[in-house]
């Protein structure tokens, strides 16, 4: 079965053929750096994340490029705010970003490029257009126009001409509601607004517009076709509708052919809003005492074209179905009954395996696939009695692979024991042996109490830290 996916452009579940074989050229929006990362962006990046990890499980090699914004209206105004140099003001919150990709064990993309290393890209894009009839100037910048682009608004499937137009016929802010079309400016002429913030251009000191900006990044790393570009859905229009417009007016190429856009994110079933008091960053999180495993594993694991409703009971049952993942994966490195293993257990471990990938295959069904491996734990632990050496490898194994899709199993960490709590065990094992209950049952809280799990099995007690 070919991997598929749902593309925005056509309405439809699709097979997915990257134009050149064995490659993907991939853009996806990235943050703009003004403040940290709130758990909607974190959805949007993590969903992505999962489309790079499949895309390279299933043996592509992937050109992801996420692009840093940090040039806009918002970049603009809260460095001005803050009476710092607009390099130094989002050099703050791009070293963050950074940071929380680490945290939660993102895989990196092959770029992440800033919009203020790229102004003469951008400034190409635009003469383009302004020679082919797609743009014009005006005296507070240049715009594109839309009516000369017969394409305009196939991605969000509207009609132009049925939505009213901003006024004047044309917008000048970065982002403007929803249901305008209107030209909108590609580059923006300097105003004392601005500060010290400007380039050179044909058309005078200025800025570009955030729009022209990913047009620009994403054709100058990969290309003037693209297979995928995602983000989130509320980018499909205006932002994603004008990046096609400016790109296929300037190449008279298609731009994208599979575009993938992720449902909305609600806190506590409202919208998030810092005025609702519902407005959370990882690190306030994080601060909160939740686990970047058990973060991961709440926004990771709902489809990500079903709108996701974050609540802190969700992450409780996300940090539950961890501990669960854990235990079998403890269990199963501590089997010594050797032997050979049962078909009845192999066949278990292969179906639940074709069940994984065929729904990752499905538009990226990742809760399905986890269906998948909860079966299989309980199918497994049903008959542990059963379970030999052999087996318990194949299934680690399995486990291990599927790591890279995941990112959040806690495999092959091996934590060392001090002096003093290898002792505490001996100590522990020979109170047992004694009959002296109340001394064993003392070491295991004092144990517990380190975070350290003992359990006693028929080849000796074995160790973990929870």
């Amino acid at each position: 079965m070919p991997v598929r996916f749902y593309n925005t452009l056509t309405r439809a579940v699709e097979d997915f053929t990257p134009l050149q074989e064995g490659t993907v050229t991939m853009y996806t929006c990235g943050p703009t750096v003004y403040n940290f990362l709130h758990i909607g962006n974190l959805r949007t990046f993590l969903f992505e994340d999962l489309l790079h990890r499949w895309l390279r499980y299933r043996g592509y090699h992937v050109r992801q490029i996420m692009n840093l914004t940090d040039i806009d209206d918002k970049t603009i105004r809260d460095s001005r705010a803050n009476g710092i140099p607009l390099a130094e003001f989002t050099r703050i919150y791009k070293d963050a970003f950074f940071e929380d990709l680490k945290t939660l064990n993102f895989t990196p993309a092959e770029v992440f490029p800033s919009a203020t290393d790229h102004i003469p890209e951008m400034i190409g894009i635009i003469e383009k257009l302004m020679e082919k009839g797609y743009a014009y100037a005006t005296d507070d910048g240049v715009y594109f126009k839309i009516a000369a682009f017969d394409g305009y608004g196939k991605l969000a499937h509207l009609d132009k001409d049925a939505l009213r137009a901003g006024a004047s016929g044309r917008v000048a802010n970065d982002e403007y509601e929803k249901e305008t079309v209107s030209d909108f400016a590609l580059w923006k002429k300097w105003s004392p607004a601005d500060g010290d913030v400007k380039w050179q251009s044909p058309w005078g000191e200025g800025r570009p517009g955030w729009h022209i900006e990913c047009s620009a990044m994403s054709m100058k790393y990969l290309g003037e076709t693209l297979d995928i570009h995602s983000g989130g859905i509320d980018n499909m229009f205006p932002h994603h509708e004008n990046e096609i417009a400016q790109s296929e007016a300037a190449t008279g190429k298609q731009f994208v052919r599979y575009w993938l856009h992720s449902a909305h994110l609600i806190v506590e079933g409202e919208k998030m809003a810092k005025s609702k008091g519902n407005f959370f960053t990882l690190r306030d999180l994080l601060t909160k005492g939740y686990s970047a495993r058990s973060i991961r594993y709440l926004l990771y694991t709902t489809h990500y074209r079903k709108p996701l409703n974050f609540t802190f009971d969700g992450i409780k049952g996300a940090e539950a179905a961890l501990k669960r993942i854990d235990d079998f994966l403890f269990t199963l490195g501590n089997i010594k009954t050797v032997g050979a293993a049962g078909e009845g257990m192999l066949k278990t471990l292969a179906e639940q395996r074709d069940k994984f990938e065929a729904a990752l295959d499905d538009d990226l069904n990742i809760a399905e696939g986890m269906g998948a491996l909860f079966e299989l734990i309980r199918t497994v632990n049903d008959g542990m009695e059963r379970v030999t050496k052999e087996f318990a490898e194949r299934v680690i194994e399995f486990f291990s692979g599927i790591e890279s899709v995941l990112g959040f199993l806690n495999l092959g960490a091996k934590d060392e024991l001090t002096d003093e709590e290898h002792a505490m065990i001996s100590e522990r094992t020979e109170a047992k042996k004694g009959k002296d209950f109340a001394r064993a049952d003392e070491l295991r809280k004092l144990l517990l109490e380190r975070g350290i799990e003992v359990r006693d099995t028929p080849d000796g007690p074995v160790w973990k830290r929870g």
